[in-house]
């Protein structure tokens, strides 16, 4: 205060304590925010480098989290691709299965099944997402993954489409024909009954054969006609054939059958006849080997794209290592601008506390000298 005058030894030894102390606070500081740098005043060139660091460093670590959930992303696209190969396998041996039977009937629940397969792996894929994308479900779904601040440096990844498994694109497997029940007629008299003989009749003469065959060629019964051969006997040749019924009323045997069956027969007439359903798509040797192809080109397009988001996946965790490791080493740099060594600032604390002891100690001597003049009076 200006009114008030101090000797000159107590103004320098408070002056001393007033540095000590501001001294004192500054190290303070330091030891309490771990930093020597904590505002542009102390410092700064080094304030403000550190914080560009520490900028770039957090916009890194915002890309770091993106980068990690497009790892989940193609994570489950490879999942996803997984079951599908093993859904795949499944359609391969219904395929297997049916070529190994000759019943028609058995071929077409084999077709049925397969089918089923295909809807599951349509399914499959479009569940095959992560937060909202999903790198099996085609258009639209194209992941980019940013990889710097600038986004001068980034992965594009394209999606594939097996929500639709007919796709040319995709996997290229189509539903197979289903069996429909199909019917033929055979007249052979209003008056025959089950009893009545072939022989002679309707057009039959005993050596006539009578021969029935799939839609692949395969015969699945025949009749040879001789003397004591009856309407009941043709009749039990279609009813003893696994998918085939025959019924004989007014004369006219009606034959029912769950594929295409066709009767051909040696005798002039009746002339032959097919009935009239659809096959199923594994009816025949050939079309269950053109499928078993489609099947394993299928199974070479998901393993070729599983390779494809294999080195899409080790990309992105490549550069996730990368990016952890520069923020490391940015943090690193932005520390060494600006924090404090507390070991030194530790023993910077205690010789000051030291000094200010002993500039207290100095003012009150001082102060005692000046105190001395009253004893004069």
């Amino acid at each position: 205060m200006a009114d008030i005058t101090l000797s000159s030894a107590v103004r320098s030894n408070l002056n001393a304590l007033q540095a000590t102390s501001a001294l004192m606070s500054s190290v303070q500081e330091k030891l309490a925010t771990g930093k020597k740098v904590n505002s542009a005043l102390d410092n700064p060139n080094s304030f403000f480098t550190a914080k560009g660091l520490e900028n770039r460093a957090n916009d890194l670590s915002t890309l770091l989290d993106d980068m990690g959930q497009s790892v989940q992303t193609l994570k489950a696209a490879d999942e996803g691709i997984s079951a599908i190969s093993d859904l795949v396998d499944a359609a391969k041996a219904k395929a297997n299965q049916a070529q190994q039977t000759s019943s028609q009937t058995e071929r077409a629940q084999f077709a049925l099944e397969y089918n089923e397969l295909l809807t599951q792996i349509e399914d499959l894929a479009k569940d095959a997402g992560y937060k909202g994308k999903n790198l099996l479900g085609g258009t639209g779904n194209d992941l980019s993954v940013t990889f710097n601040e600038d986004g001068t440096s980034s992965l594009s990844i394209s999606a594939v489409d097996y929500t639709d498994t007919s796709l040319s694109t995709g996997l290229n497997l189509s539903d197979l024909a289903t069996a429909t029940d199909g019917t033929a007629t055979l007249t052979l008299s209003t008056t025959a009954t089950s009893g009545s003989t072939l022989d002679g009749n309707y057009g039959f003469t005993a050596g006539d054969t009578i021969t029935l065959t799939d839609a692949n060629g395969t015969e699945v019964g025949s009749l040879t006609i001789d003397t004591t051969t009856t309407a009941a006997d043709l009749e039990a040749l279609y009813d003893g054939i696994d998918g085939v019924s025959a019924s004989l009323a007014t004369g006219t045997l009606t034959v029912t059958s769950e594929f295409r069956l066709t009767t051909s027969s040696s005798a002039a007439t009746p002339a032959d006849f097919t009935t009239n359903g659809t096959d199923s798509g594994f009816a025949t040797d050939t079309a269950i080997e053109s499928t078993l192809s489609s099947l394993k080109s299928a199974q070479d397009a998901l393993r070729a794209q599983a390779s494809t988001f294999g080195t899409n996946l080790s990309i992105v965790e490549n550069r996730q290592d990368f990016t952890n490791a520069l923020i490391n080493t940015l943090e690193e740099g932005a520390g060494q601008l600006t924090l404090a060594d507390t070991n030194e600032e530790g023993a910077n604390l205690l010789a000051l506390q030291t000094q200010q002891s002993l500039a207290s100690t100095s003012l009150s001597l001082a102060a005692q000298a000046d105190q001395n003049v009253l004893r004069l009076f």
